[in-house]
């Protein structure tokens, strides 16, 4: 069964590698059985999406659309879809479909999907635009007491500091810093706070302490003062990378307990460099997380509603996603933004 919609789907494109988006406009696909289509009223920037319009990934085809940080209404629905209609609105997230039939997808961690790679909501197109296509298992029924612009961010940046924390050593007095109060940096505080971890904000700006202790944090340092990070020394039982800043990662490392844990959720632009005498005797580990499965998603969403996480956001017009692209470039934006759909594009009222 083929449905389509019959007008063009309209939104903002990159044409090459790294160049400024342009309106673009393509004819809808084939809905296939397990899909939706959701007309897309509000849709998040993330620092990821900048990095697929420079090809950071090496995954990206142009003309790209970027965009997955998508609330909307369902618009159309494929015959073996269950539990939506037409008209609700959900949300979506980095992870638009998987191939259901890897181990992984088979244990229920979709994300980790051996084909991962083709699996972003934005292949082929985005939610910088009036409508995306999606597999429905990855579609989010939303609170209706829970705000477009909120919901948004929490299906990328949301889920990204949450995955981790949740699976984080167990009992009271948790231990943690949280590397980064920006995007993701200022969401982890809060959500590791609501979990009972003991947090400590490391940050590069030292004009962010105020705002890292109303988000929850119980202490500040400074990354780069070496001096601040000494008597920290043996302190943390995980280290959350939430930034894209270089840092020098020995002092870092250096608070860390045995068996304590360096997480990466953002994207170093540099090689991570590590003292292996102290890794190996203090059994330190580095890892990463990436998004989460649906469940977690879900888990989450219902976890941030319930005890008031929420995002500082700004919004702006789609129309206006360039200058929303250079703020977060330029790292003014705080801390999020999400571009709103004009209502003759998103077919619903903002």
């Amino acid at each position: 069964m083929v449905v389509l919609l019959k007008s063009a789907i309209v939104g903002y494109a990159a044409k090459g590698l790294g160049q400024a988006l342009e309106p673009f406009s393509y004819e809808p696909l084939e809905l296939k059985n397990n899909e939706v289509r959701v007309s897309v009223t509000h849709c998040g920037l993330c620092y990821s999406d900048i990095f697929a319009i420079e090809d950071l990934f090496a995954i990206t085809s142009f003309p790209f659309v970027p965009g997955h940080e998508i609330v909307g209404h369902v618009s159309e629905v494929g015959p073996f879809v269950s539990g939506l209609k037409k008209g609700d609105r959900v949300g979506v997230g980095w992870q638009g479909r998987s191939c259901m039939k890897c181990e992984w997808c088979l244990k229920g961690e979709e994300h980790l999907c051996d084909d991962i790679a083709e699996a972003g909501v934005w292949t082929p197109y985005g939610g910088f635009s009036s409508s995306v296509t999606v597999d429905s298992r990855f579609t989010y029924s939303l609170s209706p007491s829970m705000p477009s612009e909120i919901a948004a961010v929490l299906l990328c940046a949301g889920i990204t500091v949450y995955n981790p924390l949740r699976a984080g050593p167990a009992g009271n007095g948790r231990k943690i810093g949280v590397v980064g109060v920006g995007g993701l940096g200022h969401l982890a505080i809060q959500f590791a706070h609501a979990l009972g971890y003991e947090v400590t904000a490391i940050s590069s700006s030292p004009d962010k302490e105020g705002e890292a202790l109303g988000f929850g944090a119980d202490h500040f340092l400074v990354a780069r003062d070496k001096d601040s990070l000494k008597p920290m020394k043996t302190t943390f039982d995980t280290l959350l990378f939430t930034g894209h800043t270089n840092l020098d990662w020995i002092p870092l490392q250096r608070t860390l307990k045995n068996n304590g844990k360096l997480v990466m959720i953002g994207f170093s632009p540099v090689p991570v460099a590590f003292e292996s005498v102290d890794l190996v005797v203090h059994q330190q580990s580095f890892t990463g997380s990436f998004l989460g499965s649906p469940t977690v998603i879900r888990e989450m969403l219902d976890f941030a509603h319930k005890r008031g996480i929420k995002p500082v956001v700004e919004t702006m017009p789609m129309s206006q996603v360039n200058e929303a692209i250079r703020r977060v470039k330029e790292g003014k934006a705080r801390y999020r933004i999400v571009l709103v759909n004009e209502p003759r594009h998103s077919g619903k009222s903002p």
